[in-house]
């Protein structure tokens, strides 16, 4: 991993539970809120000159825009929803260049997980306790933000163990 073990590590106790809250509002309401993306952002912005040289955070500013950028485009497709995007782009600076690839297998293998655990208990007795939740109802529609944040969750928790 290109991640240093030092950044992971302090990222993950603010970034875990937002992660966390983005997976259940995306389920609860089929939203991801702007508040919980800009907390996000400002985590990357308040800590990030702490845990990271200047340049690499500086450089890590452009992973923002850029995938704001491309989830513009992707969401005025109607591929991707707007929250989605958001998320995404304020997730991307906690992620260094160089583990694009690894990213991208967390985040298919996430993304499997999290639609089959969804699916599953939609048809399960866990949809008895919590019934109101809109994404049970939204036919091939999926709460994305149970894999996105997972996806950083994983991804902050395994740079903390095996970063550089």
């Amino acid at each position: 991993m290109q991640i240093t073990a030092f950044s992971a590590a302090a990222f993950l106790p603010f970034v875990l539970p937002i992660c966390f809250y983005v997976a259940w509002s995306d389920m609860r309401a089929m939203k991801i809120t702007n508040m919980s993306v800009i907390v996000l952002a400002l985590v990357f912005l308040v800590v990030g000159p702490f845990v990271l040289p200047l340049e690499v955070f500086g450089w890590r500013l452009l992973h923002l825009v850029v995938v704001l950028l491309i989830g513009m485009v992707l969401n005025a497709g109607g591929l991707i929803g707007a929250g989605d995007a958001k998320f995404a782009a304020a997730a991307a600076p906690f992620v260094a260049f160089g583990d694009i690839r690894l990213l991208s297998v967390i985040f298919a293998t996430t993304l499997l997980a999290a639609w089959v655990t969804h699916r599953a208990a939609k048809y399960s007795p866990v949809r008895r306790m919590v019934p109101h939740w809109e994404s049970w109802d939204q036919g091939w529609d999926f709460p994305m933000g149970l894999a996105l944040g997972g996806t950083l969750a994983i991804y902050l928790g395994l740079g903390a163990v095996y970063g550089v």
